[in-house]
């Protein structure tokens, strides 16, 4: 897998990219890993594993390794003796034919260039792997990861540290990682330097739409709200409880207009409705009076309304048998009233005796 970085929120981010078969075969790519929690899971805990006990340990097993490997290089170094002895004696098998015979003299030449082949492919190996070894078990290898005790946890931790140095770091202590992706989490084998193995496993980050998702309770307390108060006062209360929206901003009338929306919230004029609340125009109809008239009876008292939105549009209660009636050469003041609730904004005022 190849690795891509992408900045988000002022942070550089790393996502591992399987895309062979894409580059290869121009086919989609196979799978996508975001990183960031990888890296954070790998770095804890390989800050909780570097200790100087731990490395002592380590190192031990790699002494034994590195004498096993020098007993497999005389084995190794006896098989191109053993192959340079043969070389060696097809060549004097060759040089001991009567020319005249023809037919033996190339099928021992024939013998002996075999035979030269063995040994060159013999020593190839042998000093390939001579290399190999030396590379893993050299005394400055040692000393590097003796450092590693103190210097890793300083130099992780430090925000400075860019991230190939991180990668370097990480290549001293480990051989490799697979990661494996399901629908559900991440699984990570590592394996490191010497042969220990450790599996993680991480749930799968949410999704960018998922990070911004309002939680339940939000919700929940603004579908509460929403039975009393319009928009605008259900932003200014969810404030006031000191609640953010997914994105961590304050509410508006704008956000709570949209989470009704994305999670089917009714809305404050719906819920109104439900209740049997009526409309200006129906209640002018049931009262036989103008709309305008309506307002005036509702600022008076004789009327009791319940606001629905941010503009103190309200939707009336029925008066039932008791509607207040037109009443010539008495004044509104000098009339009965009934408790109402007109909201403005946030504050409310009560008319009534």
């Amino acid at each position: 897998m190849t690795v891509r970085y992408h900045v988000r929120r002022s942070h550089l981010e790393p996502n591992y990219v399987c895309q062979r078969y894409g580059i290869e075969h121009a086919e989609p790519i196979c799978q996508t890993v975001p990183g960031a929690g990888i890296d954070q899971a790998i770095g804890e805990l390989l800050t909780e594993v570097v200790t100087p006990v731990a490395l002592e340990v380590a190192l031990s097993v790699q002494q034994e390794l590195q004498s096993r490997a020098e007993e497999a290089d005389h084995l190794r170094h006896a098989q191109v003796e053993r192959a340079r002895y043969e070389a060696q004696l097809a060549e004097r098998y060759y040089r001991h034919v009567d020319p005249a015979n023809r037919l033996v003299a190339d099928s021992l030449e024939a013998d002996w260039d075999q035979k030269l082949r063995v040994l060159a492919e013999a020593q190839q190996e042998y000093e390939r792997q001579r290399r190999v070894d030396r590379a893993l078990f050299s005394e400055e290898e040692r000393a590097r990861i003796l450092t590693l005790a103190t210097d890793f946890p300083r130099l992780w931790r430090d925000v400075k540290t860019p991230h190939r140095e991180r990668k370097r770091m990480v290549r001293l202590l480990l051989e490799d990682v697979t990661l494996l992706r399901d629908h559900r989490e991440i699984t990570l084998h590592l394996r490191f330097k010497g042969g220990a193995h450790k599996t993680l496993r991480l749930p799968v980050p949410p999704n960018a739409w998922q990070r911004r998702a309002t939680c339940p309770e939000v919700v929940a307390e603004t579908d509460r709200l929403l039975d009393y108060h319009a928009d605008r006062e259900v932003a200014t209360l969810l404030n006031q409880g000191g609640w953010q929206s997914g994105e961590g901003r304050t509410f508006t009338r704008r956000i709570v207009a949209r989470i009704r929306r994305n999670y089917g919230l009714k809305s404050r004029y719906t819920r109104l409705r439900e209740a049997g609340l009526l409309t200006l125009h129906e209640m002018a109809q049931r009262l036989g009076i103008s709309a305008p008239w309506v307002k005036i009876w509702r600022d008076h008292g004789l009327l009791k309304a319940q606001p629905y939105n941010d503009k103190n549009e309200c939707l009336y209660e029925d008066p039932g048998n008791n509607r207040p009636r037109k009443m010539q050469g008495v004044k509104l003041s000098a009339r009965p009233r009934i408790f109402v609730n007109v909201s403005n904004r946030t504050n409310e005022v009560q008319y009534g005796v």
